[in-house]
């Protein structure tokens, strides 16, 4: 596939309820803008049981809904999600089951990801949500990008952080290796993503 500027960008598409995962998500982003990408942060609707509820095209405020183009056209994809029972929450579950057609057409093939979350306990369930989210993005053949040890931060943290992605484990901020983490995983997504956008 020929380079075109629309592939300059790598989206981060996260949920968050209470505003954690919005943070790490805004840290994922300035390492993705430190690696030479423009970062698009988008988020999704939460859904309801209700079946008459309906939800604004744009959201009343933080960052506006990702669209399907959004993610065709991105040189790559950081996709976050606060730990529910060990899994994704459900919107963006939602969200991401109905993204078939850009499975059909092969869009996301090749294109590198990576995940992140937060949870309200050191135990929470972070490993098992990173893992399962990683599995929708191998069916649309992207390739998986984690945070290598040779990040010290991931040694030495007490909190959040682990070789599946960034984490952060609930209170009032990020700690500073939370921050490193997540810096560091967006600035190497941002560099895969502007080697393999050349070799597509």
């Amino acid at each position: 596939m020929s380079h075109n500027n629309a592939e300059d960008y790598v989206v981060i598409l996260y949920y968050s309820r209470h505003g954690h995962v919005r943070r790490l998500a805004e840290q994922l982003a300035l390492g993705v803008e430190s690696g030479g990408m423009e970062a698009r942060l988008r988020t999704v609707p939460p859904v309801s049981a209700n079946c008459e509820a309906t939800e604004a095209d744009i959201p009343d405020n933080g960052d506006i809904y990702c669209s399907q183009e959004d993610l065709e056209n991105c040189a790559g994809l950081l996709l976050g999600s606060p730990t529910r029972f060990g899994n994704m929450a459900a919107p963006l579950k939602y969200f991401i089951d109905g993204t078939a057609n850009l499975w059909l057409s092969g869009a996301l093939t090749n294109k590198p990801a990576g995940v992140f979350t937060s949870s309200s306990s050191l135990h929470g369930g972070q490993e098992t949500t990173l893992l399962t989210m990683m599995m929708p993005l191998l069916h649309h053949g992207m390739v998986i990008a984690g945070i290598p040890y040779s990040e010290k931060s991931l040694s030495s943290t007490d909190a959040g952080g682990t070789p599946y992605g960034a984490t952060h484990v609930e209170s009032d901020d990020l700690t500073p290796e939370e921050i490193e983490l997540a810096f560091s995983q967006g600035k190497r997504l941002a560099i895969l993503a502007r080697k393999l956008r050349h070799d597509r």
